[in-house]
């Protein structure tokens, strides 16, 4: 179980849409509305004889005002499409049976969850079972005969009374909800469910479901090993939830149901792959240090746990997700590589080489980098037939397909429509030198169409959340749409991010915020040294990391005309002790609890340089975020109130930490946010004046 934790719509104007372009110019530009327009692809799933492949076509669903996901397929051979499952909702997690004959996926069947199957030939499908919870993680057996998921089991709720029967027909208020768990609510989810999941087993032919584990802190994760035996993830120590991200690997004998451990180390050990010969494992993990960052490596081991080998410790870069070659001698594995997310092969003397360089593009919003991938099971040998999401500057993902090595066949144009006849923002990479340490800062430009470097344009530096995570060249939606309204658009990897090494990010371990900021400004700074922004027309924003890291850089410095924090921390005492990673902040990002160090939970939180603030601010949240959670952004919205800053609180109503998760949160976050803008920039003050 692998854990890695990142961190009413305000009735302002959305001046921003006509700051900077007339109406006429709405024809050739990514103005908001086109966001339903976008479409990409996710989770291409290779038959084992690579002859087709699944995908999970997502698209903006303009009456529900949600992302949907249909199922497409593609002939390899002749790049032939045709819909699979459509219309249902939303479908996913599409996996193939061994032979290549049938198809499992989730989906949702009058409103509950369902597990299907499907049969190739003729199209027929049926539901497996009637699942009162939602499955997850669905995995075929090596003889296709049978399929294990996860699934939720209740607990019965901890009850102190009993309370009396309510008349026929009475409203009463709702009984009281007792909690006694340390996580009892996480973002996304909402107040959990009490229970624990466990895996199941049940026929590919239907039927009831099988319960086969019955930990106490539950298991995730299925791999089969053998027909009869599973590999499962878990946490069974008696204080799980003091260490958020400990887990294991275990063993399960499905005829005795017996559980053996075959890794034990202080440390996640998780993502369990089963070589096509069944003579070894590999998996991810790492030994716990403690630090805010650590790099996942990519471990080997006998079938019985014996032989453990780190085939990564030479490769200095987070494996994310591994694939066995058919031949069993060698892996796939994804990274994120000097800014670009990467295919890598890994044989099993632990070498390491690039097979390709532009996955990614599921990141719809801002260009993180995100993507997936698979191998044909049965085809390829030596060079693997690889189907992955191909990601790029000017496109959302794509679905693509290579042999071995190089840059893939792309096989679908899913927003040639959309985008095609668009002038879209062209993106320049820059290096910079940081002013802190002379360290090397990579980031990209979004320069608006239209763009001259005569030092009249102005400059939005969005910043990434995390803060370990990486940005890329990679379409991002937020980002276009600022380029369309006329900002030159920075983004930047500063120190603390991934994919430069396990160094550089633990470069902000114990010290966040702090020279990552320094970072930041070096690359406003080279922006204004090339020419390419006006100096009073600079603008700051970013989300969770990022809006921590923009709600510190206003009372670090005045130089920006207006700033908007999205979805912040203010206050690191209050997010260690209500936020729902609250136990990972306190043991992994302070390694001490609010007050046993109460001095360096306020020297590292924004609100502790309040004071210092003239820049307009606004403050923006999702109503129902439990990652950063609300009373957050209010705490900065407050303070500054109190001192006469410009501020106002934008509230998402519904929107969880993903605050631009609906299509239509997305287009009001970003519309709010250059409206904000608008009202302080001082060349369309001036024209509104005029």
């Amino acid at each position: 179980m692998k854990t890695r934790y990142l961190l009413a719509f305000c009735c302002l104007p959305s001046l921003a849409t006509a700051a900077f372009a007339s109406e006429s110019d709405d024809a050739r530009r990514f103005t908001a509305e086109r966001v339903f327009d976008l479409e990409y692809a996710d989770d291409p799933r290779i038959s084992p004889d690579g002859s087709t492949i699944i995908y999970a076509r997502k698209s903006m669903d303009k009456f529900s005002d949600q992302v949907v996901s249909d199922l497409w397929t593609i002939d390899t051979r002749s790049g032939n499409q045709r819909p699979l499952v459509s219309g249902q909702g939303s479908s996913s997690s599409v996996r193939w049976s061994p032979s290549g004959d049938r198809v499992i996926y989730l989906t949702t069947t009058k409103g509950k969850p369902d597990l299907r199957l499907r049969y190739q030939d003729s199209g027929d499908s049926f539901s497996l079972a009637q699942l009162e919870h939602g499955p997850g993680a669905p995995v075929w057996s090596p003889d296709g005969k049978t399929i294990a998921f996860s699934m939720l089991v209740p607990d019965e709720p901890a009850t102190f009374a009993k309370p009396p029967k309510s008349p026929e027909g009475a409203e009463w208020a709702k009984p009281v909800r007792i909690v006694d768990d340390l996580v009892f609510r996480f973002d996304g989810a909402g107040y959990l469910p009490k229970g624990k999941t466990q895996i199941f087993t049940l026929s590919a032919e239907g039927g009831t479901p099988q319960q086969v584990t019955h930990g106490k802190n539950g298991f995730d994760s299925p791999q089969w090993l053998g027909n009869g035996t599973l590999l499962v993830t878990g946490n069974e120590s008696e204080d799980a939830d003091l260490d958020p991200i400990e887990s294991e690997i275990y063993r399960v004998d499905l005829s005795s149901q017996a559980i053996t451990p075959l890794t034990q180390r202080d440390g996640p050990d998780f993502a369990p792959k089963v070589a096509p010969n069944n003579a070894r494992i590999a998996y991810l993990g790492y030994d716990d240090k403690q630090k805010s960052y650590q790099q996942t490596d990519v471990y080997l081991m006998a079938a019985d746990g014996s032989g453990i080998k780190n085939l990564t410790v030479n490769f200095d870069r987070s494996i994310d997700n591994i694939a066995w070659r058919p031949d069993s001698k060698a892996l796939v594995g994804q990274a994120e590589v000097d800014g670009m997310l990467t295919l890598v092969s890994i044989d099993l003397a632990g070498n390491v080489r690039n097979l390709v360089k532009d996955i990614g593009g599921t990141s719809l919003g801002r260009p993180y980098a995100a993507g997936s991938f698979s191998v044909a099971s049965k085809a390829g040998g030596s060079s693997p037939i690889i189907a992955y999401t191909r990601g790029s500057t000017n496109r959302p993902a794509e679905v693509a397909l290579t042999r071995g090595s190089g840059n893939g066949r792309q096989l679908t144009q899913l927003n040639e429509d959309a985008l095609g006849q668009l002038d879209l923002a062209g993106i320049e990479e820059i290096k910079v030198s940081s002013t802190h340490d002379g360290r090397e800062i990579e980031a990209w430009v979004a320069l608006p169409p239209g763009f001259r470097p005569d030092g009249s344009f102005p400059m939005i530096l969005e910043i990434h959340g995390g803060p370990n995570t990486m940005y890329g060249p990679y379409f991002g939606a937020e980002i276009q749409r600022y380029a369309a309204e006329g900002y030159v658009t920075v983004y930047a990897n500063p120190r603390g991010s991934t994919g430069y090494g396990e160094a550089f990010a633990q470069l902000i371990d114990l010290d966040y915020p702090g020279h990552d900021h320094d970072d930041l400004m070096s690359v406003v700074d080279a922006l204004l040294a090339k020419n390419y922004v006006n100096k009073d027309r600079l603008f700051i924003t970013g989300g969770s990391g990022g809006g921590v890291l923009t709600a510190w850089a206003v009372g670090k410095t005045d130089r920006f005309a207006a700033a908007a924090s999205v979805k912040p921390v203010i206050n690191w005492t209050s997010m260690a002790l209500a936020g729902d990673i609250a136990r990972f902040v306190s043991r992994h990002w302070f390694r001490a609890q609010p007050w046993e160090q109460p001095e360096e939970y306020w020297r590292r939180s924004p609100l502790s340089i309040v004071n210092n603030v003239t820049t307009p601010t606004m403050v923006m949240v999702g109503e129902a975020d439990w990652r950063t959670p609300a009373w957050e952004a209010e705490q900065f919205y407050t303070a500054l109130k109190l001192q006469n800053i410009d501020t106002v609180l934008v509230r998402v109503p519904g929107a969880s930490h993903l605050i631009a998760r609906r299509p239509s949160q997305l287009i009001a976050k970003v519309d709010n946010i250059m409206g904000w803008f608008a009202k302080y920039d001082p060349v369309k003050k001036a024209e509104t004046e005029d």
